[in-house]
């Protein structure tokens, strides 16, 4: 498969991805830009690779995790051009979307790649490095953190009802 069609084919899924991971789209669009700009100049060792899209995923991974490190400029879009909300976070609305966005960058990795990639512990653990029992504490900590905020949030809901 040439890159031209890889991209076209797999764009829309990374930009997907990217903005569950980033939870805003332009920094999606810089992210997804950014690997595939690297991808493009690794093609030929890429597509020997047994899941491309798997390795560009991690890449996406990784750009993502390290987005923080780098100082960037902000910057305003010239156009827009609404996305759709992901299926799974169209479901339980922007509460938990704000919660989402709330955890650390790695817990939230995890979730993503766990609940909507369907990746499993040891997938997940070869795309963030790490290994399965890191995994499954980053994935108990952010459900904890999210039960409770959960729970706090529905507890202040029921208090504020006469």
């Amino acid at each position: 498969m040439r890159f031209e069609e890889f991209a076209a084919a797999r764009l829309p899924a990374l930009l997907r991805y990217a903005t569950l991971l980033s939870g805003e789209h332009e920094q999606a669009r810089d992210i997804v830009q950014e690997v595939l700009a690297r991808a493009l100049l690794k093609w030929a060792r890429i597509e020997r690779a047994d899941e491309p899209y798997a390795y560009v995923r991690r890449m996406v991974t990784n750009e993502y995790l390290s987005w923080r490190r780098r100082r960037r400029l902000l910057t305003v879009p010239l156009e827009h051009s609404p996305e759709p909300v992901a299926a799974p976070l169209a479901e339980h609305g922007e509460e938990l979307w704000a919660l989402l966005t709330a955890l650390p960058r790695q817990q939230r990795a995890v979730l993503v790649l766990r609940y909507y990639e369907g990746l499993t512990d040891p997938e997940i653990g070869d795309v963030l490095g790490c290994g399965s029992s890191t995994v499954r504490g980053y994935a108990s900590r952010a459900l904890a953190t999210l039960r409770v905020e959960l729970r706090t949030d529905s507890t202040k809901r029921e208090g504020a009802m006469p």
